[in-house]
């Protein structure tokens, strides 16, 4: 398989092909942790093209394309600092950028941009989060984490937790966890922040058990995952409601309490609250380990997109451990 854009987790919906980037991605780490990197991105050139703030993703990407020989321009302020404020479309800013650059990496504020931007560029485009929308990426190093954490990426018993209504990440993570019939979800959230009916209508379809609460179970002794995500400030149109809502979802040392010594917390970052600190040092905490996976998938990602390899290609055996 290749792949010319990296726009939703849907490109991904088949199990082989998850196993063999994540193959790919723990090459990846192996030779960061070794120094034995490959400039096989030597004169490609990208472009991160940001409408939204952002630290973890921006930076992952411009390191994976240095590590791999490759250069980068970037703005992190595009809707403030470039033509935009001119009145350019994003089309236009798309062919223009497809001139200067090799792969163009989008994060911008509208559910759907990532898709039209792919359907007027003449290079890769990359979703690096479309509003509400999608943020693939980030997704697959969550699954990646799980994969390293715990060797499998089934049956599995998952809490996505916080704000499941406007929280990218677990929209695009729910449809990775989905392709796994034996995996079984808890969605935690405040009734005006659940998870959306056309992510529910998918784990319908693939029959996978999930149960939607506001609170999170008693009983957390079974739990692999528990991902929490923070309250999206930016997609709430009534401050006031966004303060009443900001503390629904938090972790602290008593419902670490109740997890068992393998259970992984993770989140997509930044927490503004909703993780206790005092949890950082537990090794059940793996949030930062998550952001750092990123550097690894990004990193074979940009290869695959330049046809470097193909995703058919098999080498090491899922589920290997053991390499921090």
């Amino acid at each position: 398989m290749k792949i010319s854009h990296v726009l939703s987790t849907r490109q991904f919906a088949d199990p082989s092909i998850l196993q063999r980037l994540f193959e790919l991605s723990l090459e990846m780490e192996k030779n960061v942790v070794n120094e034995k990197l490959f400039p096989v991105l030597n004169g490609k050139v990208m472009a991160t093209l940001f409408y939204e703030p952002s630290t973890r993703t921006r930076f992952s990407f411009e390191s994976a394309m240095n590590r791999l020989g490759g250069r980068v321009i970037s703005t992190e302020a595009a809707g403030h600092f470039s033509s935009v404020t001119k009145g350019e479309t994003l089309e236009d800013t798309i062919r223009i950028a497809g001139n200067y650059a090799d792969v163009i990496v989008l994060r911008h504020f509208e559910k759907g941009s990532a898709e039209k931007a792919a359907s007027v560029s003449r290079v890769p485009v990359i979703n690096a989060g479309d509003g509400p929308g999608e943020h693939p990426t980030q997704a697959l190093l969550d699954m990646y984490t799980i994969w390293r954490e715990h060797g499998r990426m089934d049956k599995l018993n998952v809490i996505l937790m916080g704000d499941l209504l406007y929280g990218r990440t677990v929209h695009s993570l729910i449809q990775l966890l989905s392709i796994f019939p034996q995996n079984t979800l808890t969605l935690v959230s405040p009734p005006t922040l659940k998870m959306p009916e056309s992510y529910t209508q998918i784990l319908r379809e693939k029959n996978i058990s999930y149960t939607e609460t506001d609170t999170l179970p008693q009983d957390l002794s079974s739990v692999d995952v528990l991902y929490v995500t923070r309250v999206q400030k930016e997609r709430f149109a009534d401050e006031n409601e966004y303060l009443r809502m900001k503390n629904c979802c938090n972790v602290d040392e008593t419902i670490l309490s109740r997890l068992a010594p393998n259970t992984i917390i993770m989140h997509p970052l930044p927490r503004v609250g909703e993780i206790s600190p005092a949890i950082d040092a537990d090794p059940r905490a793996a949030y930062f380990r998550q952001a750092g996976n990123g550097l690894f998938v990004r990193m074979a990602l940009l290869e695959l997109l330049f046809q470097k390899r193909s995703l058919e290609q098999k080498t090491l055996v899922m589920g290997e451990k053991g390499f921090w």
